[in-house]
């Protein structure tokens, strides 16, 4: 088996043809949303939520293809969602990925329309290719990427951070947040790479879910330390916003030392929930590490 930084690129750049693939051609009418879309997705980013659908796909011997459309999926769910991020009406940045944000780049009404492009995008490629053997399996991925997205999900986490400025919560009601806002579309990542290839049973399916909830806080509690610690360069977007927009974050509520706390406590916590399924979990364990060690 190859080592994981030679596995992550190899992961990484069928992920970008694939990407490249489905998008809109560049200059295709109309041109200006096209070339948006594009420049909001490609050529940037970790691609952290298909690298763990790969990763999960590994326990359920999935086919790559298989897992690079699922990748594609989420990764432009994703995106999307960093375009209306930026946008003045929620977190106002200017920077996103080394670069400047879509709204700058293009405008605000095409930033508007290339994400909502982009949302629509990933449910497109969910549905037009086989991603299961069973079609009703395909269309419980569907859901759950919607569910994962939706208000239930991601915009109903982001309403929670938005409402939240000025406040500082809790322990619990800033986890719950952040199983919204950041955790369910980590979850549904895994979901979905697993659901490509044979069904798990119920015991292993939620160890992994135990697994994904645990890795989606902390990656937050890892983001919010950063946010801290970090330089705009080196983050490829604005340092020290959550800070500055008095927004309730893991190092506002424990600190550094307890958020680093946290992040370790998270991190073996998801290791012990994959420890039952043994080496075939090795990707999802070494995703767990990354995910925690990472400095960007």
């Amino acid at each position: 088996m190859s080592d994981f930084n030679d596995w992550m690129r190899t992961v990484q750049a069928q992920v970008e043809t694939a990407l490249a693939a489905e998008l809109p051609a560049a200059g295709h009418l109309p041109a200006r949303l096209h070339d948006a879309m594009r420049y909001a997705v490609l050529d940037g980013g970790k691609r952290v939520r298909p690298l763990l659908a790969f990763a999960a796909g590994e326990l359920t011997g999935a086919a790559p293809e298989r897992l690079a459309l699922a990748g594609v999926a989420l990764e432009l769910i994703h995106a999307y969602s960093l375009v209306h991020d930026d946008m003045p009406a929620m977190d106002n940045d200017v920077l996103r990925r080394g670069k400047p944000t879509v709204h700058v780049q293009y405008d605000e009404a095409t930033a508007l329309l290339a994400g909502d492009a982009l949302q629509t995008a990933a449910f497109e490629v969910l549905s037009r290719h086989v991603l299961a053997d069973d079609p009703r399996t395909q269309l419980r991925m569907i859901q759950q990427l919607a569910q994962a997205a939706g208000s239930r999900g991601m915009c109903g986490g982001q309403g929670v951070d938005l409402y939240s400025v000025g406040h500082q919560l809790n322990l619990p009601a800033l986890e719950m947040m952040h199983i919204l806002k950041t955790g369910a579309l980590i979850r549904a990542s895994v979901a979905l790479g697993a659901l490509c290839g044979t069904p798990l049973g119920a015991d292993d399916a939620a160890r992994l879910d135990h697994f994904a909830k645990c890795m989606g806080l902390a990656f937050q509690v890892v983001d919010d330390i950063l946010d801290e610690e970090a330089d705009t360069a080196t983050l490829g977007k604005t340092a020290g916003k959550d800070a500055a927009n008095n927004k309730p974050t893991y190092v506002a509520l424990l600190g550094l030392k307890g958020a680093r706390d946290k992040a370790a406590e998270l991190q073996a916590e998801a290791h012990a929930a994959l420890a039952p399924l043994g080496a075939r979990a090795r990707r999802l364990a070494e995703l767990a590490d990354y995910i925690v060690a990472r400095r960007h």
